[in-house]
This record gives structure tokens, C-alpha cells and sequence, in this order.
């Protein structure tokens, strides 16, 4: 008897194992709220706050490939919606099994990828002095590095840095010292957590409020000014009584920012700027398993700012999008997963001339629009939008006058009880609904074909023959002719191609006084098409001997990549023997122009611009080297490589000399070496060896140029130090490192930051590959106090004299050399 109980009770014993054991399989919950310095989180280990209501761990959201560090609800069913704090919005990872989130020594929280490169980290002060840290993660959902023997010292808060999420006891407002605001910032859509369209800050003119912004720029809600009897903003009216939660408004000398409390802290409460574009305070429902609305602005979807995109219409009764008639959805996806990125496209381009007519649309809220004086009639204002090409709609009406609309409409709201609205007049070719009926001609023409001669493929070709007898429809001579040295993959860049004619309209045939500059490729020209559209063309040199390769390669590559930090390839052009690209247009032009040596333009560019700019090219490169669908190697990064916006942002460009890396492949040789004089690594001019370090070399002058407005290959006293790495190690070396800083700055720059990138500068310009950090390691040094080795010396600094004549040869020649083995420029 008591081995029949014995024998039941262990089975009762692996039941519960294997229950315990199944339950702990998707997910594996620390028991404590606490991470201790050396202690990481990986996998599916989670943190849980002590009271049970949030974790902290690894998640993917809806059907998404990719894995991201965040904190959630823990007790509400999990979806995207639960998720209150993104880590690594913009850097996702693609496995979480080897990703790991540690806390160093130093106090630093770092999240490392599956390569155990850091992709994420928080930042320190400087003079913050720890005896041993710890992470906590707070009932509140606030994730807190402190130090053990002070916990009341916060060195690093989750509330400090919040993504599209407010909770209840964190700050949201404006620093006095920094005179900048915090923000909320919506997902892309619901898959992806990566900064979206729309945000909301707290802005401080006469009176103080919360506004919404689209793409940071464009204001389209406001609040309404604070009032601090009331506790309520002046167009949230519903805020004034709730037995729910308490508003509270708070400003010192260093900050003023706005809080709120729950009264009652088991509701699951949340402030978030939604996918909607909207600002919305929402609380967890148990009985309807749902997050519902306290109060939201705007109140109507339709009033947020270009929430169906270009072309696209808002209807005010069932709040959804469509496109215009002619035009079809661009990025359905985004749509589909409620965001707000996706387009609207012509079915057909647009002509220009004769063969243009309007469709009429009734009833529509327009946006606002330029008046044209003079014309008085509905005839004159069909012929002032007939007759100008970049126009593409017009309204009319006796008391409001004649509007006409150029480039993308936005904005536009149809509902049929609207007394404000307007018949909107919308442009199309003529040409494209003749097209339209040829296709199903042709496609009659083509099944009855393919019956009678019972081959589809001498079928296709004589309908083919057919449609290339419209203009609308050419053969793609210009795409055969750019792609027919191959393409990797048998991909074709993704680019719009454009009309000579209409290039050499837009660049005024291509006047002298429109030339930007030239290089290795051609002359660039800056151009404006009939849209309005600023842009900038680059001509292939007929006397270009590697022209048409670097055109070809610049295609491939930059078509295929895409990041803030890089230039955006528009499309191509081509008719017969010219070849050009057409790139977005950078006001700024070029680094060039600001760091010359003694240049009055260098004064232009503050400290705060310079750091900027540094941080730019930093996570551009990053990009190429790793997070880009190809790992690119740039091979020429250098001052004129590198242009502005109207931001002074820094974007990347020139990828003709560019190489790609495939698999693990992590350096490559050639037989002749290309690139610019000065931003050359020792062992791609030596042996033509080029890997990622090659670009980190170049990365480090860039960053020393820039420091102190001296070009490399400026110093030719035989006095003096061969060039600048020479120079500012020398001084590095004499603790004199302020005197490498441009002069122009006088005392206004952050010492600590302008230490850090001379420092990080030197341990970029060493002269062996492997004492170099990555691009990975030197985004993380820039972005916080990391530990930083001690730099060695650059390339000959203690060298042969036949070594240092051959480098005085190389770096210290404005001229190209000759050499088999050394192709420069």
C-alpha cells in the first residue's frame, strides 16, 4: 500500500515539474525587482517590479522579426499596447536568445546584440562618482540605475527618457539649463517602435501647454494655456472632474514640467501619443479586456496633421483614409498596421501640356491654400493650374477666389455634411485613361492570342510591341543601359528615372552659375524641377575613365540603403551618351566649405553643431558597417564627402568607391588602392588592405578636422609636425589638448566634450587596425562616460626616415600620385 502511495505521490511530483516547466518555457521572471553590478538579463529572463504590475525583458512585438528591451504591464494580456518604455527603439535585434542587458561597473547600463557589440546604453555625468550601482525597476515602471549606499541618488531613470508613454509620477516638461523640452513620441505602427511621425512636447511662450507636432515641425493641436486654479488645460474640459487621477504643474530655476498622481494606484493608467496622432490618457478595463479613453486631442482623427499622407483623404463620418481618384496606396502595410508613413501615388504620371484634364470632387475641407489675385472666374483659374506644371488641383468659389495647389496635398477631409466644404478640381492626364482603355484592349487582344497560337510567350511579345507604341509605356532603355554589367541578386535599384529634357530645365542647361562643385565622378549641379523641388545632379564626366563604374556602384549600393545619416538618391537619368543621378538637395552644401583652415566659416559652426554634425557621420558609418541589409565599407570619408541640411544634420555621401562585405567576411585586399590623401589608413596605402577600421581611420581625422577647423594635410613647416594626427598627439601627449580646438570657438564649447572626441579621435587614427575601436565602440563612447583606453601613437610618428619620407609623400602632396599601387584623389 505504501508503495502504491509513494508511486502516486511522484507522480504527482512530475506533473507539477513539467507544469512548472511548461509555464516558465515563454517566459522566465527573476524574483526579484533588483540587477546587481556583472548581473545581466538574457533570453527570457525578465525583471518584475516588487509589487507585480511591471517587467522588464525581451519582446516582440505583434508578428515583428525583431526583438526589443522594454517594460511592460505584466498583469494586462501582452500586445503592443502594454508596452510603456522602449530601450532600443531604433536599434532593433534580431535574436534575444544571446542579446544581453548588463550593468557595468561604472554605473552604465549597456544592452549588447547577439555579436556582443553595445546598441544601447545610458548616459552618466562625468563627475558622478559611484561606490557600487544597482538597477531597479519601481511599482511605478520607472527603471532606475542608483547607488547602493545613497538609493535616493538617481544616476540614470527610464523617466527621464520616455518613448510614447507617460506614467503616473514621471516629469514631463521643459529644461531651463538645456532649453529643451522633453518629448512622447508615437511608434511607426504596430510592429515597430521606432520613432514615428507624431510627438507632443510642453511649450513655454506667454503661457504654458502641451502641443502636437508632425514630423517635429508642423504644430497641429495645441492644449489650450494651463490654468493652475483649475488644474485643467483650457481645451481639455473633461480634465476639470475625475475622481481617476490629479494634474499638477510645477517650475523652478532649473525646469517646469507637469506631473500626475492616481488616487487610486491598482488602476492601470497610461498617457500615450497613439498611432492615431493622438494624445490620449487611457485606462486598462478588466471587464472589456480593452484600454479605454479618459480624454483624447484632438477629438477627431481627421484634424490631425497629414494623418492619411500625400494624396490621401480623411472621411470626418467613419474616420478612415483612402486615396484621391488616380492615385493607389504606396506603403498599405504601414496603413494596415495603423500607421501613419504610408502615401498616396499616381496610378499614371502626370503629363505636362495639353493632354491634361480635372476631376471633379465634391464637398471637400481643403487645406490652406495660395489665392492667385486677378482671376476671377472658374474658366481663369482651370487655365492657371492647366497651364503650370507643378500644379496639381484648383478651387474656385466667388467669395474665396481662385486656389490652386502645388506638390503634394495634404490634409484634405470629405464629409458630405459639411457646410465649409469646396469642389476640389484634381489634375490627370488625359493620356492615362487612354492607356487605361489600351491595357484592356490589349488584354483581350492577348488572351485570344495565347489561344489561337497556343504559346504565351510569342503572345507577350506582340502585346509588348504594342504598349511600347505609347509614350506612356517605353521600353526601360535607360535601366538596361545603367544595369548591364549585372546586379547583385539580380535586384534592381529602386529609382525614379528621369527626363533629360526635364533635368536640364530644372539645372538651366546646366549653367556654370548652378555648379555646386565636382569630384572624381563629374560636376554636381543644383537644379529645382517644375514641382518646386530643390535637387542636386550629378553629370558623369565624359573624361571620367571609372565614371560610369562608380555611377553604376553608387547606384547599387545607396539605392538599397537608407538612414537620417546618409544622402538620399532620388532616381536616375540617362539619354544616350549621358548619365546622371539625381540626389535631394543639401542647402548646406558640404563639410568642405566649413573646415578650412583659417576659413571665416568655420566661426559658423558652434560647439554644439560640431558635436552634432561628429554624431551624425558616427551613426551613419554605424549604419554601413552594421546595421545596414549590406554591410558597406565607404572607402573615401572625407570633408567633402560629407553634407548638410538645412539643419546642419550630416548626411553621407558619395558611395562610388564603396565596397560590400558578405557573410563574415571581415577584411579584403586590392591591387590598387583608391581614395583621398590624408583619410587613408597606413595599411591600405602600404597593401592595399581595407576592412571596417579603414573607414574608423577616416572617421578619426574627420573628427580631428572638425575639432579644430585644420585640414590633415595643412602643416608644411619642416619645423613642425608632419600633419594634424601628428600634431594633436603631440599635444595630447603635453596635456595642451585645448590648444588643438578651432580658435574660432573662443571658450564656448563643453571641454569634457571637446576632450572626449580628440581622444576618441586619437584612438581612431592608430596606426595598427586592430588597436581601433569599431564604429559600435566609438557611438557608445560618444553618447556616454564610458571608460576609454589610452590612445597610441598615429602612423609614423616614430618611424624610418624612409618610412617618414614616403608618408610626407603621401599625406603632405595636394597632388595625385602615379603609382600601380596607389590611385588617390
Amino acid at each position: 500500500m505504501d508503495d502504491k502511495n509513494n508511486s502516486i505521490s511522484w507522480y504527482f511530483v512530475l506533473i507539477l515539474i513539467s507544469l512548472v516547466f511548461l509555464s516558465s518555457k515563454n517566459r522566465l521572471s527573476v524574483a526579484v525587482d533588483t540587477l546587481s553590478v556583472g548581473e545581466s538579463l538574457i533570453g527570457n529572463k525578465t525583471l518584475t517590479s516588487k509589487g507585480g504590475d511591471f517587467e522588464l525583458g525581451f519582446f516582440r512585438p505583434g508578428k515583428s522579426l525583431n526583438w526589443y528591451i522594454g517594460i511592460w504591464y505584466r498583469k494586462v494580456p501582452f500586445q503592443y499596447l502594454t508596452v510603456v518604455w522602449v530601450a532600443n527603439r531604433d536599434r532593433p535585434l534580431t535574436d534575444s536568445s544571446t542579446s544581453e542587458l548588463k550593468l557595468l561597473e561604472n554605473g552604465t547600463l549597456v544592452l549588447y546584440d547577439t555579436s556582443q557589440v553595445p546598441i544601447w546604453s545610458t548616459s552618466l555625468s562625468s563627475s558622478t562618482t559611484l561606490s557600487s550601482s544597482q538597477v531597479l525597476l519601481g511599482d511605478e515602471g520607472n527603471l532606475v540605475v542608483r547607488d547602493v549606499s545613497n538609493a535616493s541618488a538617481v544616476i540614470w531613470q527610464s523617466f527621464d527618457e520616455p518613448t510614447n508613454t507617460w506614467l503616473a509620477g514621471g516629469k514631463f516638461g521643459f529644461d531651463k539649463r538645456t532649453n529643451k523640452s522633453q518629448r512622447l513620441i508615437s511608434w511607426r505602427n504596430e510592429e515597430d517602435p521606432a520613432p514615428g511621425i507624431f510627438s507632443l512636447q510642453v511649450e513655454i511662450k506667454e503661457n504654458i501647454q502641451l502641443i502636437m507636432k508632425w514630423n517635429m515641425f508642423n504644430m497641429y493641436w495645441a492644449s489650450g494655456e494651463w490654468n493652475r486654479q483649475r488644474e485643467a488645460f483650457r481645451l481639455i474640459p473633461e480634465m476639470r472632474s475625475n475622481h481617476i487621477y490629479k494634474f499638477s504643474h510645477e517650475t523652478n530655476d532649473e525646469e517646469t514640467y507637469f506631473t500626475y498622481a492616481l488616487y487610486d494606484t491598482s488602476i492601470y493608467t497610461r498617457f500615450v501619443v497613439d498611432l492615431s496622432g493622438q494624445m490620449k490618457l487611457l485606462t486598462w478595463s478588466g471587464q472589456t479586456a480593452e484600454w479605454k479613453s479618459i480624454w483624447l486631442g484632438p477629438n477627431n482623427t481627421c484634424d490631425v496633421y497629414g494623418v492619411c499622407g500625400a494624396f490621401g483623404v480623411c472621411h470626418q463620418v467613419t474616420m478612415t483614409c483612402s486615396c484621391l481618384q488616380g492615385f493607389r496606396e504606396d506603403s498599405s502595410k504601414d496603413w494596415s498596421l495603423g500607421g501613419s508613413t504610408g502615401r498616396c501615388v499616381r496610378k499614371a504620371p502626370l503629363q505636362c501640356g495639353s493632354n491634361v484634364g480635372f476631376s471633379r470632387i465634391v464637398n471637400m475641407s481643403l487645406p490652406p491654400q495660395s489665392n492667385i489675385s486677378g482671376v476671377n472666374s472658374l474658366g481663369l483659374c482651370y487655365f492657371a493650374c492647366a497651364d503650370k506644371c507643378s500644379c496639381n488641383a484648383y478651387a474656385y468659389s466667388g467669395s474665396k477666389g481662385c486656389s490652386i495647389w502645388d506638390g503634394e496635398l495634404l490634409n484634405l477631409k470629405l464629409s458630405d455634411a459639411d457646410p465649409g466644404g469646396r469642389d476640389l478640381y484634381l489634375k490627370f492626364s488625359k493620356f492615362s485613361l487612354a492607356a487605361a482603355c489600351a491595357i484592356c484592349v490589349f488584354g483581350y487582344l492577348f488572351s485570344r492570342m495565347a489561344d489561337q497560337r497556343g504559346t504565351m510567350q510569342r503572345s507577350l511579345k506582340r502585346v509588348k510591341r504594342l504598349l511600347i507604341g505609347f509614350k506612356h509605356f517605353p521600353e526601360d532603355s535607360a535601366n538596361k543601359k545603367l544595369l548591364k554589367g549585372g546586379v547583385p541578386n539580380g535586384e534592381k535599384p529602386e529609382l525614379r528615372l528621369y527626363d533629360f529634357a526635364g533635368i536640364a530645365d530644372a539645372t538651366n542647361n546646366f549653367c556654370s552659375t548652378n555648379k555646386l562643385g565636382e569630384g572624381g565622378f563629374g560636376p554636381v549641379y543644383k537644379g529645382k524641377l517644375q514641382n518646386g523641388q530643390e535637387i542636386a545632379v550629378k553629370r558623369l564626366s565624359k573624361s571620367s575613365r571609372q565614371g560610369i563604374e562608380e555611377l553604376k556602384n553608387e547606384v547599387i549600393l545607396i539605392s538599397k540603403l537608407q538612414h537620417r545619416n546618409l544622402v538620399k538618391l532620388l532616381g536616375y537619368c540617362g539619354q544616350g551618351e549621358e548619365d546622371m543621378l539625381v540626389y535631394e538637395y543639401m542647402p548646406n552644401k558640404s563639410l568642405d566649405a566649413f573646415s578650412l583652415v583659417y576659413s571665416r566659416e568655420s566661426a559658423l559652426l558652434d560647439w554644439n553643431k560640431r558635436f552634432n554634425i561628429i554624431g551624425g557621420i558616427a551613426r551613419g558609418l554605424l549604419y554601413l558597417h552594421r546595421d545596414s541589409r549590406l554591410r558597406v565599407i565607404h572607402r573615401d570619408l572625407k570633408v567633402s564627402n560629407i553634407l548638410l541640411d538645412e539643419n546642419m544634420n550630416p548626411k553621407i555621401s558619395d558611395f562610388g568607391m564603396a565596397r560590400i562585405f558578405e557573410g563574415n567576411q571581415t577584411i579584403a585586399n586590392t591591387s590598387r588602392a583608391v581614395g583621398t590623401f590624408g583619410y587613408m589608413s597606413p595599411e591600405y596605402i602600404m597593401g592595399g588592405t581595407f576592412s571596417e577600421k579603414s573607414d574608423v581611420f577616416s572617421f578619426g581625422v574627420l573628427m580631428l578636422e572638425i575639432v579644430s577647423s585644420k585640414r590633415n594635410n595643412s602643416f608644411y613647416d619642416p619645423e613642425q609636425p608632419l600633419n594634424l594626427l601628428l600634431h594633436a598627439w603631440r599635444l595630447w601627449n603635453e596635456g595642451k589638448w585645448s590648444e588643438i580646438i578651432d580658435e574660432a570657438l573662443g571658450d564656448s564649447y563643453t571641454p569634457s566634450e571637446a576632450m572626449k572626441c580628440i581622444h576618441i579621435g586619437l584612438l581612431c587614427v592608430q596606426t595598427r587596425a586592430v588597436d581601433r575601436p569599431t564604429m559600435s565602440a566609438v557611438d557608445l563612447m560618444l553618447g556616454s562616460e564610458t571608460d576609454r583606453p589610452t590612445p597610441k601613437e598615429p602612423p609614423f610618428a616614430s618611424s624610418t626616415s624612409s618610412d617618414k619620407s614616403r608618408f610626407l609623400q603621401i599625406y603632405c602632396s595636394n597632388n595625385n600620385l602615379t603609382q600601380t599601387t596607389v590611385a588617390g584623389r
